[in-house]
């Protein structure tokens, strides 16, 4: 799987060039799009493409509910965590996440090619108030989170909105 990340600007000729659900950053700076193929991409400054192997999902409490929102958290990890950090987000972390009422998916993918952050988890939200709301942060203050977090590097984390 392709993920392309773009201005703003493109986003609405993509979606219709695409044919693939296209996702709005909240704050309207990018725009991104998962692709089963390599795109064209166009020769504009600002679009990232990168192919994604995809290493765990898990249905969401809300699965099979609609989801307009959709949340992605890319990241490198210091070396010396790399072990722990993939333990925590398979065996506690994203499944954490995935039992928070409002998600109805979560999913972990590895960058195998291109450039950017190794690390791609997103979650899609039936809900924007899950995010961040009390069972959310639950899950992300265990102590486990707190050890893993310091090893964080290159972190992106954008909340997207499904372009109409």
């Amino acid at each position: 799987m392709w993920f392309a990340r773009f201005p703003t600007e493109l986003a609405v000729e993509w979606a219709r060039s695409l044919g693939s659900t296209v996702w709005l950053a909240e704050d309207a700076s990018e725009a991104c799009v998962y692709l089963p193929h390599s795109p064209a991409v166009p020769s504009v400054p600002g679009v990232s493409l990168v192919r994604l192997e995809q290493t765990l999902a898990l249905d969401g409490e809300s699965e099979g509910r609609d989801a307009p929102w959709h949340y992605i958290v890319a990241t490198d990890v210091v070396p010396a965590q790399e072990v722990d950090f993939n333990a925590w987000y398979d065996n506690e972390h994203l499944a954490g996440l995935a039992a928070v009422p409002g998600v109805a998916r979560a999913t972990r993918y590895r960058v195998v090619e291109g450039a950017g952050p190794v690390y791609h988890a997103s979650y899609d939200l039936a809900q924007r108030s899950a995010f961040n709301g009390p069972a959310w942060l639950a899950v992300r203050g265990t102590s486990w989170s707190s050890r893993v977090r310091p090893g964080f590097v290159n972190t992106r984390r954008t909340m997207y909105r499904r372009l109409a």
